[in-house]
């Protein structure tokens, strides 16, 4: 049995079919760039038909390439927290807003829960820009014409794709509206979402399975009965893809952007373990939750900083970096993107500080990078203390498989706690195979075959 994992990023989309133990196959990987819009007023939106055209690009290469042909299952990581405005003919009336759009602001007069620490313990989330309770009022304010819905971005490209496509539970989690204990629509959220009757997406029952509609059934033959499982987000992919699903051990992942997470087993109805004010918690599945805080940069820094400082290439410039300890490097405040929940920090927030003439572009490169493992130390003393008992921690996603130097000083920075490094480059898509095919308990053993783990202590 194959899986064919469907990864819909922030600044690509991919296609890629695994074995039965979620290890990515040779070769079966197809992928596309997006166009991020991005503006300094905080824009960060997708074009949700351009969006969609990649995937069906990335299904037809797969498909030419022979790859589709034993596929039995198909499993979705998917970003949390976009939202499109959707009209009654079904196409958007805007692009889509994801999680890196800081402009949604609650409307003048607006208030917010009436208990926020109550609020926060339901829904794992805040009345934040980041979260449907304040975009759905701000979506009605700055759309044109008459909106029918809302959609996240999995749903709108999935409900084009198949016969339905209900919201699953890990994604309806990451739209701030959800009561995490009973898994649906939490009341106050919604009434301050200003929500109406049909406006929200159906959630999906516990092992929904869609199926692609017929004129893609006819496209793509090889998948025509092949079910299809809930999208799954992507920070709880990752968590799972890299075997970080016991209390014990958090997934620090840097791609794009960047977390901190915890994943817990925690049934539907049961009481939630305690949750520090300054940390989200959403769902994976119906019997899992994930803790943590996330960050608007990861590997943007390096692409910013590689395209703006002419830095050296290579293993130039890894030369280079070596001779920056770990805790060296320039002031940094790495928020060039804002702030992610719970922070108010505005795009444009971001500072390089006590340059000198004599600083250079791989000093200020290094003092991006430690930057970020500062915000990272500083977040997991709070993720510790709902388990009670020091953790390990498992590094992965591209950002930090680029850059032996980074891995370096996040062990540094996360002292003493021991501090792996998953090789595994597709964690995400390993992670939503194994929870779509309902093997969650199974995800530490199987990461460890597929992954080398290896201690990374400063040199």
């Amino acid at each position: 049995m194959n899986i064919l994992a469907l990864d819909l990023g922030t600044s690509s989309v991919r296609g890629l079919v695994l074995d039965a133990d979620a290890r990515p196959l040779p070769g079966a990987l197809a992928r596309r760039r997006v166009s991020l819009v991005v503006h300094d007023d905080g824009t960060g939106t997708l074009d949700g038909p351009g969006y969609l055209a990649c995937l069906v690009e990335c299904l037809d290469e797969l498909a030419a390439g022979g790859h589709l042909r034993d596929v039995s299952l198909v499993a979705t990581s998917a970003q949390w927290h976009s939202v499109v405005p959707v009209g009654a003919d079904g196409v958007p009336l805007g692009p889509v807003l994801t999680w890196l759009d800081t402009r949604p602001a609650a409307l003048a007069g607006a208030s917010g829960p009436a208990d926020p620490a109550d609020f926060h313990r339901r829904t794992g989330t805040w009345w934040h820009r980041c979260y449907w309770s304040v975009r759905l009022p701000w979506l009605r304010e700055h759309t044109g014409g008459r909106i029918a819905r809302f959609a996240g971005l999995a749903e709108y490209v999935l409900g084009e794709l198949l016969d339905s496509a209900p919201m699953s539970i890990s994604q309806a989690s990451g739209t701030g509206l959800l009561d995490l204990r009973t898994l649906d629509w939490d009341a106050e959220a919604c009434e301050l979402a200003g929500s109406r009757a049909g406006e929200l997406p159906e959630l999906a029952p516990t092992r929904w399975r869609g199926r692609l509609r017929p004129a893609y059934a006819r496209r793509w033959p090889q998948l025509t009965d092949a079910p299809w499982a809930g999208p799954v987000g992507d920070g709880a992919a990752s968590n799972v893809g890299s075997g970080c699903v016991e209390p014990d051990r958090v997934a620090v992942t840097v791609g794009t952007s960047a977390a901190v997470r915890l994943v817990q087993r925690v049934p539907a109805g049961e009481a939630m373990p305690l949750l520090p004010e300054a940390l989200w918690r959403y769902r994976v599945d119906h019997d899992h939750v994930v803790t943590g805080a996330a960050y608007s940069s990861g590997g943007n820094l390096f692409a910013w900083a590689d395209r703006e400082l002419r830095l050296p290439e290579g293993a130039e410039l890894e030369a280079a970096l070596a001779r920056v300890p770990p805790d060296g490097g320039r002031p940094v405040n790495v928020r060039f993107g804002g702030d992610r929940p719970p922070g108010l920090a505005p795009a444009g927030s971001g500072e390089l500080r006590g340059l000198s003439f004599g600083s250079t572009a791989v000093e200020m490169l290094a003092g991006l990078m430690r930057g970020l493992c500062d915000l990272v130390a500083e977040d997991l003393v709070g993720l510790e203390s709902t388990v009670d008992k020091p953790v390990e921690v498992v590094l992965g996603g591209g950002a930090v498989a680029a850059s032996r130097w980074w891995r370096t000083t996040f062990a540094a920075a996360l002292a003493p706690r021991a501090v792996w490094y998953g090789r595994n480059p597709e964690v995400g898509a390993s992670g939503a195979a194994l929870v779509a095919s309902g093997r969650v308990g199974d995800a530490s053993r199987l990461a460890a075959i597929v992954r080398t783990d290896e201690p990374d202590s400063p040199s």
